[in-house]
């Protein structure tokens, strides 16, 4: 067995060092630990419910309306329910037209979600102080 010592990490180390004990994988873990610390995080506070402690961060919710995320999502259902029209006999064969139907749903309530992500958009733009007009 080896000694302990060489596998720990001292304050005098130099990176080829590091790199020997920890290997690749582990150093870029610590930098992204570090990098994580450097951006900040929200402020954490505890709560006690019971005899649970829960950790509790303030934290501002993000700025994105989700047209653009109902939109991408909505196109590639149609693209999906497209691409499965020439495989319907092969489909209905192994009893999985639902695939198809799936898809079409998907697009289908796609459409009625950029619709609603659109309309609150505009709701919340006519509200000042809640979000920033995009």
């Amino acid at each position: 067995m080896s000694d302990e010592s060489e596998w720990t990490l001292r304050d005098g180390d130099g990176p080829e060092t590091v790199e020997r004990k920890l290997g690749h994988r582990e150093r870029e873990r610590l930098e992204r630990a570090a990098r994580r610390h450097e951006l900040g995080r929200p402020e954490v506070t505890e709560l006690e419910i019971g005899r649970t402690t829960h950790k509790v961060a303030q934290v501002e919710p993000m700025d994105l309306d989700g047209v653009r995320t109902m939109t991408v999502g909505t196109i590639l259902w149609g693209v999906v329910a497209v691409a499965l029209v020439p495989f319907l006999g092969t489909l209905e064969e192994q009893g999985r037209t639902w695939w198809l139907w799936t898809a079409i749903a998907g697009f289908g309530l796609g459409l009625l979600g950029i619709e609603y992500c659109r309309l609150r958009r505009n709701a919340l733009r006519h509200q000042p102080g809640r979000r920033r007009d995009g």
